[in-house]
């Protein structure tokens, strides 16, 4: 069986479903390799505007699958540069989605967690369910809480005083409380995955073009080093943006309205 799920339920909005549903859709050898098969087609698909990631089942991702990863799963007594590829090999998945040139909103529908909390991390627009829940135990089981990007984005979406509570302590967190702290941009009370399409709609809705631009741009000015680069970064951009054939369109549907 498929441990994803690919679909088009709309114009311009691809649809990758986490499909290890016995599991709570943890990340095994297979999924890992449909996830980055997936996403590099994806990148240079031009039909696709914006990309939907949520899991089947009632587990967004409960990360890496321990129990059942497969043979590449390094055992414990594997010598340290063996286990230092395969959390490389792991560490990957977030690196692509955040390459990937289109949006991605995840649709986070229940636990999600290590390297499903990571996955989550790397998208750029984030809903969940009451339902939802939050950690990385890692440090509970020896490990250190930072992995797969977690130092890297969490510190940046919630702030480094919460991001060090929650990856030193290991703590399971509330939808309620991820939605209070900015981990998501909106907690939905009703369909999950209705909502996430409407959002991923009305992206792609918009200049392909444009929309691409504001990604990189957001990308790279949460880490620029003074306005004055951000602006750099930002007028470059609107220029560019200004000449594509799809802003010229949309200015006279504007004007027209």
């Amino acid at each position: 069986m498929a441990t994803l799920h690919v679909e088009r339920p709309a114009s311009g909005v691809t649809l990758v479903r986490l499909n290890r549903p016995e599991r709570l859709n943890a990340i095994n050898e297979e999924m890992l390799l449909e996830l980055r098969s997936t996403f590099a087609s994806l990148a240079v698909d031009t039909s696709t505007r914006v990309v939907l990631l949520t899991g089947e089942g009632r587990g967004f991702c409960a990360g890496v699958d321990l129990r059942d990863f497969g043979p590449s799963m390094t055992p414990e007594d594997a010598p340290v540069l063996d286990k230092l590829r395969f959390q490389e090999r792991m560490a990957t998945l977030p690196q692509l989605v955040r390459a990937l040139p289109q949006p991605v909103v995840a649709a986070i529908n229940g636990p999600a967690f290590g390297g499903g909390l990571a996955l989550a991390l790397a998208a750029d627009v984030r809903l969940c369910s009451r339902s939802a829940s939050f950690g990385n135990g890692a440090i509970l089981i020896g490990l250190t809480g930072a992995e797969m990007g977690m130092s890297y984005f969490l510190p940046r979406v919630v702030g480094l005083s919460v991001a060090a509570d929650w990856m030193l302590s290991g703590r399971k967190v509330t939808a309620e409380e991820a939605s209070a702290r900015g981990l998501v941009s909106e907690l939905v009370d009703g369909d999950l995955d209705a909502r996430a399409l409407e959002v991923a709609v009305a992206i792609a809705a918009n200049s392909a073009l444009a929309t691409q631009l504001t990604k990189r741009a957001l990308q790279l000015n949460v880490d620029a080093p003074d306005l004055s680069a951000a602006l750099e970064i930002e007028n470059r951009n609107q220029v560019i943006a200004h000449g594509s054939d799809e802003a010229a369109a949309a200015r006279q549907r504007w004007s027209e309205q």
